[in-house]
């Protein structure tokens, strides 16, 4: 256990901010499930409307730096592969 004023401080900042992080990213794979389900399902307009709220909540945790851009940038295209193969 720290002793020190300012470790002590740090240790409280690093949970708080660790538990904003795993509810940002796991706020953000729950949409990504969402948009795959509504893709299984083949319902183009709940695939849509899952699509443009996975993929601001993508970007907001590429933002926060939660995942790696490149990675976020992956995340929508195969998602929106998915959700575009419905419509052909």
């Amino acid at each position: 256990m720290a002793n020190i004023k300012s470790a002590i401080k740090r240790i409280k900042t690093t949970k708080k901010n660790d538990a904003l992080n795993t509810s940002q990213k796991s706020a953000m794979r729950t949409a990504i499930k969402k948009v795959e389900v509504a893709v299984e399902k083949k319902d183009v307009q709940a695939a849509k409307e899952a699509l443009i709220i996975a993929i601001r909540k993508i970007d907001k945790a590429a933002t926060k730096g939660l995942i790696h851009k490149n990675a976020a940038n992956r995340y929508k295209s195969r998602l929106s592969q998915k959700v575009n193969s419905l419509n052909a």
